[in-house]
């Protein structure tokens, strides 16, 4: 009677303790996946960030080249354009070529100009491989070169003397009436700035 009664006892001691044991072994269990879970996710989420900066250098990268590249098209088409605008340096067949011309002092307020003063050179409209310019020669002397524009049918025309010389003197020519056989338009010239002088300008076309 005695065993009957303590049996059951240590029946129930030892279920309780293996629903113990059990009961610790799923929550290490539980404890262990919601651990690795959280590792998984931790690992995703730096995968991530890491996809997600190398992107953004890839991106930085792609930015800078495309950045090159319209740089150098910019300068290939810069190239090109002063190519274009070289080989295009050219007077019109109205200017071009020799010419006598008569200039006219018209008003002067500097000793070296008086009004009535002319005098009479060959005008030749030259260009080279970068620029328009126009030579004034006087008995087969070359006496001057100016720098020339042409734009708007107007002719253009610029000398200026060297910054080291002693007197600083700059020549400035306005052509704005031109036809086939004459040229017509001003000079003006200005003198250590502190004086000015006015001409007019007339062109006649050279016959051979």
């Amino acid at each position: 009677m005695a065993f009957c009664f303590i049996f059951p006892q240590i029946l129930l001691s030892c279920l309780g303790q293996n629903y113990n044991m059990l009961k610790n072994t799923v929550f290490l269990v539980l404890a262990v996946s919601v651990f690795l879970i959280s590792c998984n996710d931790k690992k995703k989420e730096n995968d991530l960030e890491i996809r997600e900066k190398q992107l953004l250098e890839k991106e930085k990268l792609f930015a800078q080249k495309e950045s090159e590249y319209q740089v150098l098209l910019k300068m290939r088409d810069s190239i090109f354009t002063k190519k274009d605008s070289v080989t295009a340096v050219n007077w019109p067949a109205a200017v071009a070529g020799l010419w006598t011309g008569k200039v006219i002092c018209t008003e002067s307020n500097c000793s070296d100009y008086v009004v009535g003063d002319q005098r009479t050179d060959t005008w030749e409209f030259d260009s080279d491989s970068t620029q328009l310019m126009t030579k004034i020669i006087n008995n087969n002397n070359l006496v001057r070169i100016y720098s020339g524009k042409f734009e708007n049918n107007e002719a253009k025309l610029n000398f200026k003397t060297d910054s080291t010389s002693k007197k600083q003197v700059e020549m400035n020519i306005l052509l704005n009436d031109i036809t086939p056989d004459k040229i017509r338009g001003t000079r003006t010239i200005a003198v250590d700035n502190s004086c000015m002088a006015k001409f007019s300008v007339e062109l006649v076309r050279t016959t051979k």
